[in-house]
C-alpha cells in the first residue's frame, strides 16, 4: 500500500494507494471537521486547490448529523461529494480538550457534548463502529491525547491503556470490515504513538504498536503547547522505530516551517486547522513570507496576495479588496483567503516533494526554514 519512491537523508518521497485514489507523500491533509472547510469551501473548491485528502473529525460527526445520517446517505463520500481520500480522526483529541467534562475508564470514555450537554460513551469499539458508518478511507485508532506536560507516572498508565485500546481497535475494525453491510470494507487504521514529552515512554511505545502491522503510524499529542523544540525532539526520538514501509503522519501540525521541519526528520502525512484559520482573520502564508491584511499599508494595495500564486484569490483580486471584505467581516474574503492558503500549503507540499525528487530538499529546507518564518 505504501511505496517509497525516493529518500534524501531523512525526507521520504512516496505512494499510498487507497481504495479512494493514491496519495503522493509528504501530504497536507486538508481539515473539514465537520465534513465542511470552514469559510465556504466547497470539495469542488478542494479539486481545484490541489487538495489530495480531506480530514473530518468522528466526534464532530457523530454529534452533528450522526454517523449513522451519513451510513444512510451511502457514507461521507457521497455524502460531501468527494471521490478522493478522506480520513477520520477518532475523536481522541476532543476528548482531551472536553477534560472538565469527561472520565475515563479501561472501557473508554464517558463525556459530555459540547452541543446539548448529552452523555456520550466513546470507546475503542465505539470510535471503530462510527468511522466505519462514516466508510473514510483511513480512521485513526481511539487514544488519549495526553497534556503536556504530566506526570510521568500518569503519562504512562496512559499510553499502556492507549495500546490496549488499539488491539481493541484493530480487532473490532477486522470484524467491521467482514460485514456485508459495511460500505467501505477496505478501511484502513493507523496507530497513533503516544508518550508526553518522555522520550523512553514515546520509543517503548512505538516498538510496541509497530509489531501490530497496521496500515500507518502516527505521532499524536504534539502540538498541543509544549515548544517546537520539544516536538522537534520528540520527532528524532521517534523515527527510527517507526516501519520504514508505512506512512508517517505527525497529527495537528503546524505552521509551515513546522513542515519542513517534520519531513526534513522523516515524517510523510499532515493535518491543521491553522491555514484555514488563520485566513479567516486575515492572516496569510505566501513564499515571502506570513502577511497580515488587517495592516492598514494594505488598504489600497492593488498587488494580489502573492504574485507567484495561481489560487482564485490571486488569479481575481487585489490585497486592497480583500483587506475590505475581511475587515467588514464578509463570508467572501474569508472563503477567498481560505482558498489562497490551502493552495499555498497544497503547492508548498508540491514543491517538497519535487525537490526530494531531485536531490534538492536539502537546499529548499534550508532556504524557506528561515524565509517562511518571517513576517512581511
Amino acid at each position: 500500500m505504501f511505496k517509497l519512491l525516493k529518500t534524501e537523508n531523512r525526507a521520504r518521497r512516496g505512494e499510498f494507494t487507497t481504495v479512494h485514489g493514491t496519495i503522493q507523500t509528504p501530504v497536507f491533509m486538508n481539515v473539514g471537521t465537520c465534513a465542511a472547510i470552514k469559510g465556504g469551501v466547497s470539495t469542488k473548491d478542494l479539486e481545484e486547490i490541489k487538495c489530495q485528502v480531506e480530514l473530518s473529525n468522528t466526534y464532530h460527526l457523530h454529534v452533528r448529523p450522526g454517523d449513522d445520517v451519513i451510513y444512510k446517505m451511502g457514507g461521507i463520500h457521497k455524502f460531501f461529494n468527494w471521490s478522493k481520500p478522506v480520513l477520520t480522526d477518532s475523536g481522541g483529541f476532543q476528548v482531551f480538550s472536553l477534560s472538565s467534562l469527561r472520565k475515563i475508564t479501561e472501557e473508554g470514555v464517558e463525556f459530555a457534548s459540547h452541543v446539548d450537554g448529552k452523555r456520550i460513551f466513546m470507546g475503542p469499539e465505539e470510535s471503530m463502529q462510527i468511522q466505519s458508518n462514516i466508510a473514510s478511507t483511513i480512521a485513526m485508532a481511539f487514544d488519549e491525547c495526553i497534556e503536556n506536560p504530566s506526570p510521568r507516572e500518569y503519562v504512562q498508565a496512559s499510553v499502556e491503556r492507549t495500546t490496549r485500546w488499539l488491539v481493541r481497535c484493530k480487532n473490532e475494525m477486522a470484524r467491521l470490515n467482514s460485514l456485508d453491510r459495511t460500505i467501505n470494507k477496505h478501511q484502513m487504521l493507523f496507530g497513533i504513538n503516544q508518550g508526553g514529552t518522555y522520550e523512553d515512554i514515546r520509543i517503548a511505545h512505538m516498538k510496541e504498536i509497530a509489531k501490530l502491522d497496521l496500515d500507518g503510524y502516527a505521532i499524536g499529542g504534539l502540538a498541543v503547547g509544549e515548544e517546537a523544540e520539544d516536538m522537534y525532539r520528540i520527532i528524532d526520538a521517534v523515527e527510527p522505530h517507526m516501519p520504514v514501509n508505512k506512512p508517517r503522519y505527525l497529527m495537528g501540525v503546524g505552521t509551515p516551517v513546522n513542515i519542513l521541519e517534520a519531513v526534513h526528520r522523516g515524517v510523510d502525512f499532515f493535518d491543521c486547522v491553522m491555514p484555514s484559520r488563520n485566513a479567516r482573520h486575515g492572516y496569510i502564508f505566501t513564499w515571502d513570507g506570513t502577511l497580515n491584511l488587517n495592516n492598514e499599508k494594505y488598504t489600497t494595495d492593488t498587488k494580489p496576495l502573492s504574485e507567484v500564486c495561481s489560487c482564485p484569490a490571486c488569479r481575481n483580486h487585489s490585497r486592497g479588496y480583500l483587506r475590505h471584505l475581511i475587515r467588514s467581516g464578509e463570508v467572501l474574503g474569508m472563503r477567498l483567503c481560505v482558498l489562497h492558503n490551502l493552495y499555498f500549503y497544497n503547492e508548498l507540499m508540491e514543491k517538497i516533494r519535487e525537490a526530494i525528487e531531485k536531490d534538492e530538499f536539502e537546499a529548499f529546507y534550508q532556504k524557506y526554514r528561515v524565509i517562511l518564518d518571517q513576517r512581511i
